[in-house]
């Protein structure tokens, strides 16, 4: 009995080391797979969006404004906005309403209509209640802190902002970047000239849910091409 105890020992423990290798193999097969099917997805939307680009925005395909190369960079992202970025692939999205550029932070992001989350998944979104792109007043734009708009915290006052549309491009100088309550709505009041207002979450790194918000304030520059002002709509 002692004498067949070894070799069928042996002999289970060689089964169980294969099965721990094969086990092994497929947690790092899985891995790799799920890493390329996100380069991928990221790679397939940046082509899909800079081919978007040169047909609704024809003017300024190809420009340093509407094409950069740049792409959707997520190194800065959190690993969920990540996933949800990813996920937003899977969902159909009508044509944005304008791009937005920060020339210093090689951002380059479609603005949508409204700020739900599926919205801010794929892009940022014009605040309903604020100016359209193009039209006076001040356009708010919101967008995630842990995301496109997580390279804000980098912007500094007398940077540029370009707001890419069909027929024209509006340059934006950034006048202060201030801090206030969720409740505090008076950074989306409009001003005497044109402007633009990016909102995001505040502390960037902040884990939970954020406290404040962080607004980036900047005005249409005189010396600007202006966006186009016809079709002028009412603000919803």
């Amino acid at each position: 009995m002692n004498g067949n105890a070894t070799p069928r020992a042996m002999q289970l423990l060689r089964s169980m080391e294969r099965i721990f290798l094969i086990a092994g193999l497929f947690m790092v097969c899985s891995y790799a797979a799920v890493r390329l099917y996100s380069f991928v997805a990221a790679r397939t939307v940046i082509a899909a969006f800079k081919q978007t680009s040169a047909s609704v925005f024809p003017a300024h395909a190809g420009s340093d404004t509407a094409g950069g190369a740049a792409g959707v960079d997520t190194s800065l992202w959190s690993d969920k906005r990540i996933r949800a970025y990813n996920t937003s692939l899977g969902h159909a999205f009508g044509t944005p309403l304008a791009v937005l550029t920060i020339p210093k932070i090689h951002l380059e992001v479609p603005v949508f209509e409204g700020t739900d989350d599926l919205t801010l998944d794929r892009g940022v979104g014009r605040i309903v209640g604020t100016a359209h792109p193009g039209q006076p007043g001040n356009l708010g734009i919101a967008g995630h802190r842990d995301g496109f708009f997580r390279g804000l915290k980098e912007i500094a006052p007398g940077d540029e902002i370009k707001l890419v549309l069909p027929d024209a491009v509006a340059t934006y100088e950034v006048d202060q970047i201030t801090v206030v309550t969720p409740q505090d709505v008076s950074v989306l009041q409009p001003g005497p000239v044109s402007s633009i207002t990016l909102v995001t979450c505040f502390p960037f790194y902040f884990v939970g849910s954020a406290p404040e918000r962080y607004i980036v304030s900047a005005s249409l520059r005189a010396d600007a091409q202006p966006a186009a002002r016809g079709n002028a709509r009412p603000n919803p």
